[in-house]
């Protein structure tokens, strides 16, 4: 496992080519994302022609064959050059998504789906989380009910990320009604298919940050999926979706950190620059002392997260060290972009400093895709042994 500060040549080359290509996207234009609300298009189409979508993915299929680790390594860097969440969660979904189709999926299913999902040609959408449900996943209401030809999905998603120019969905549903399951998390099914807006209306959130890349709510009215979008066996869902929730977390808790550092250098530039009582703000401890104790959250947190992608690399179980990344990673980025705006005084408080975006976008990953008090709850009876809470 390589830690960021001790990188092969590889993992350094694919850092220095991510940082090529974002510093062709300055401040302004992500600001301007930000204002307008605009997708960054071509953003997104620099990293797919880097063929940085498919870091993770087998070479069969079009991808670099790499590990989480490289997948890490580019998502912090995305942040890190001042995209933040705005540029991350463009890619984010393309990057790791489409894990339980690439586990679980037949030869066909892969074939036809995974090239074009790594090529950029093909955006898809992730849809679990319900308005009534929240993180209680064996709550889902949405059914898929059998037909002649397949299932019919009826039902409401919410926070489904990137649906208003999505091709596919990925989209889970109750098969067998929660009552008639041995265990509330069997009976969900898990779905690839075509995004039809004739039958899916996606309704996007007004939402405090990350205006560019939008969240919506889902109605799904009468979807048809052919028997052949189903993605492994029926009823066992929940199972393959796991494969993709350690992942995840590993890539909020380096976003998370990127966009930390991010904050911290332009805090530690205005710090440098801004002179008050004839003297430069950054030779005062009450400025000096927060940033270098964001610097030590942020580094600690990153070499766990770092630690948790070298596991899972290994095939070896690191549920707890992805949480706890997570947590780590998301608190400690949110605190250093939080002390960033502090240290800018009043002008932290303009648009045209870039670090209140920053706080903006930071407080998104405290929330998603898994709360802190969940991965607080799973710390406490998957490492300590204590009794569920809830």
């Amino acid at each position: 496992m390589h830690s960021i500060g001790e990188m092969t040549e590889d993992q350094l080359a694919i850092k220095d080519a991510v940082e090529k290509t974002c510093s062709q996207f300055g401040e302004d234009y992500w600001a301007k994302t930000d204002e307008t609300g605009d997708w960054p298009e071509e953003f997104c189409n620099a990293m797919a022609e880097g063929g940085w979508l498919g870091v993770a993915f087998p070479e069969e299929y079009g991808g670099a064959g790499l590990g989480l680790t490289e997948a890490a390594l580019v998502m912090q860097t995305v942040t890190r050059s001042g995209a933040g969440y705005s540029g991350a969660s463009a890619i984010h979904l393309n990057i790791f998504g489409p894990k339980p189709l690439e586990k679980f999926g037949t030869p066909e299913q892969k074939q036809e789906n995974l090239p074009r999902i790594i090529s950029g040609e093909e955006k898809m959408c992730f849809a679990v989380t319900e308005p009534n449900s929240g993180l209680d996943t064996s709550s889902l209401e949405t059914k898929a009910e059998r037909t002649n030809t397949g299932y019919t999905i009826n039902g409401r998603k919410i926070w489904t990320t990137g649906a208003q120019r999505a091709d596919k969905i990925l989209i889970i549903a109750r098969t067998t009604p929660k009552d008639q399951a041995s265990k509330p998390y069997l009976g969900l099914s898990l779905f690839y298919t075509d995004f039809d807006r004739g039958k899916i209306d996606a309704k996007p959130i007004p939402k405090m940050g990350r205006k560019a890349v939008e969240c919506n709510m889902l109605y799904l009215d009468g979807l048809e999926v052919p028997k052949e979008h189903l993605i492994g066996e029926e009823g066992q869902g929940f199972k393959y979706l796991l494969q993709g929730l350690n992942p995840e977390r590993v890539l909020f808790a380096v976003e998370s950190v990127g966009l930390g550092f991010a904050a911290l250098e332009r805090a530690t530039t205005y710090a440098k620059e801004r002179v008050v009582f004839g003297r430069p703000i950054g030779q005062n401890q009450g400025i000096q002392h927060p940033l270098a104790q964001r610097w030590a959250e942020l580094k600690a947190a990153e070499l766990l997260a770092y630690k948790a992608a070298g596991l899972y690399d290994q095939g070896v179980d690191c549920g707890a060290e992805a949480n706890a990344a997570k947590l780590l990673g998301t608190e400690a980025g949110f605190k250093a972009c939080e002390t960033a705006v502090l240290s800018h005084g009043g002008m932290g408080y303009a648009k045209e400093y870039h670090v209140e975006r920053y706080m903006r976008e930071a407080m998104l990953a405290r929330i998603a895709p898994v709360s802190r008090e969940m991965i607080l709850n799973f710390i406490a009876e998957r490492v300590l042994g204590l009794p569920k809470s809830y």
